[in-house]
């Protein structure tokens, strides 16, 4: 990592003090200076669980832009070429590859070993500011003990809360589960959300200190590869016609998501159109294979199931282009969400949305601009939507809108935005720490 900086700051000659009564909005400057100041000076480890690379890669080039010095605790899935070659970022590749060991025992000794390796880690790092984007895998262990350690350490705990309460999301929640949040919750000294409504849950079923929470938007997915690849082009490797109008699904699978609702309206709709088709796109999630297996029974046994492609497996970045330029549409079925990756994937892309009222999805969607709402668990009105959709200005002139929505997303939803918001969230709590010792 590079070397904090020896520069001095020179200090005027001695002067007898002044009482001054600073206006509201000069003490706001001064507060702001304190914060850039002590922002300068900032170490940080960012935890990422191992997973999520698009948002460890963005989060990490937003922060490192902002002159933090940043130490980047991952996996094989997270390592990229970028986090080598970037001035001011070391990455600790502590995790490895869990799945490359065969049997419950190597599994089980790797993981071990990796706690050992990180909680080591914590304690010699300089980092002040340990920042967990992801619990690791002993999700109990990381929420409740790891917590203290980091806090015996003296360190100040950042916390991103993608999903309030998974668990209650995906219909398995459990005391023991609620307990172990709360905890994690209630030690960590700032916790970033994406919504409001993210917030206000925290508050209300956490009990969170409303000034430990801070609203920052979903930074764009900048580490997919997106190319000189044309609409055009992107149809026809995948075998549809230039003229066919075309949806698409994409990500994790699983029950939340609404994909049996969606089925249901293409379905529904294929009957009446002859030029729609339908792309879902993704890997089933873990115990999901009934739910999964359903709904392609259900698309096998229709008369226009050749107007479905299904790849229904891991999508490598290289490949996810091909989607998103292919289709006319994303839809986003769900049936429970508090924030989407995919939608903001989706808007880098250019490409507009149809989404459920849920979530965050009526605050990030533009009805009319980037998108249409429909109701959620409700096959007929999303087949509605759609056909709304396909009349619109939106698709009447889809490239104009592509350009626009780039334009939006890449300048509300920047890394170097959210980069600068969270380096002065870390500055501001150090400089209370230190105004109290």
């Amino acid at each position: 990592m590079t070397e904090k900086s020896k520069t001095g700051v020179m200090s005027s000659p001695a002067r007898p003090p002044v009482q001054v009564s600073l206006k509201p909005q000069a003490r706001r400057a001064e507060g702001y200076a304190a914060v850039q100041t002590a922002a300068a000076g900032i170490d940080a480890a960012l935890l990422t669980g191992g997973i999520d690379p698009h948002y460890s890669f963005g989060l990490a080039m937003g922060l490192v832009s902002q002159g933090v010095r940043l130490d980047v605790i991952g996996s094989d899935r997270v390592d990229r070429p970028e986090m080598h070659t970037t001035a001011g970022l070391r990455f600790l590749n502590l995790q490895g590859n869990l799945q490359r060991h065969k049997g419950l025992g190597g599994r089980a000794w790797s993981l071990f070993a990796f706690y050992v390796r990180l909680l080591r880690y914590i304690a010699t790092t300089k980092a002040t500011v340990v920042h967990i984007l992801w619990n690791n895998k002993l999700e109990f262990f990381d929420r409740t003990l790891q917590m203290l350690y980091f806090k015996l350490l003296g360190k100040k705990v950042a916390l991103t809360a993608h999903n309030v309460n998974t668990r209650a999301r995906d219909g398995y929640d459990s005391a023991l589960n609620r307990l172990s949040l709360k905890f994690q919750y209630r030690l960590a000294d700032h916790i970033f959300v994406h919504t409001q409504k993210m917030k206000d849950e925290l508050i209300e079923a956490f009990g969170v200190n409303p000034n430990a929470i801070i609203v920052i938007p979903y930074g764009v997915n900048n580490a997919v590869p997106d190319t000189e690849l044309t609409s055009g082009e992107a149809k026809r490797r995948l075998g549809i016609g230039e003229h066919e109008k075309t949806i698409l699904f994409y990500g994790a699978i699983r029950p939340s998501k609404g994909l049996e609702y969606l089925t249901d309206a293409f379905l529904q709709l294929a009957r009446k159109h002859t030029d729609y088709r339908l792309i879902i796109a993704g890997q089933r999630r873990k115990g999901c294979e009934e739910y999964v297996d359903s709904i392609r029974k259900t698309i096998s046994q229709d008369e226009n199931r050749s107007r479905v492609i299904e790849a229904i497996e891991y999508i490598p970045d290289e490949d996810t282009e091909v989607y998103f330029k292919a289709a006319d549409v994303l839809a986003l079925p769900y049936t429970s969400i508090f924030q989407s990756g995919v939608l903001f994937l989706s808007y880098n892309f250019g490409l507009p949305v149809i989404a459920t009222k849920v979530g965050s999805f009526e605050d990030d969607v533009m009805v009319g601009r980037t998108g249409f709402l429909c109701n959620a668990l409700d096959s007929d009105d999303l087949a509605r939507t759609i056909e709304s959709y396909f009349e619109s200005e939106i698709f009447q002139d889809l490239e104009a809108h592509r350009q626009a929505i780039r334009k939006h997303v890449r300048t509300r939803h920047s890394w170097d935005s959210v980069g600068e918001t969270t380096r002065n969230i870390y500055a501001e709590g150090l400089r209370k720490r230190a105004a109290q010792n």
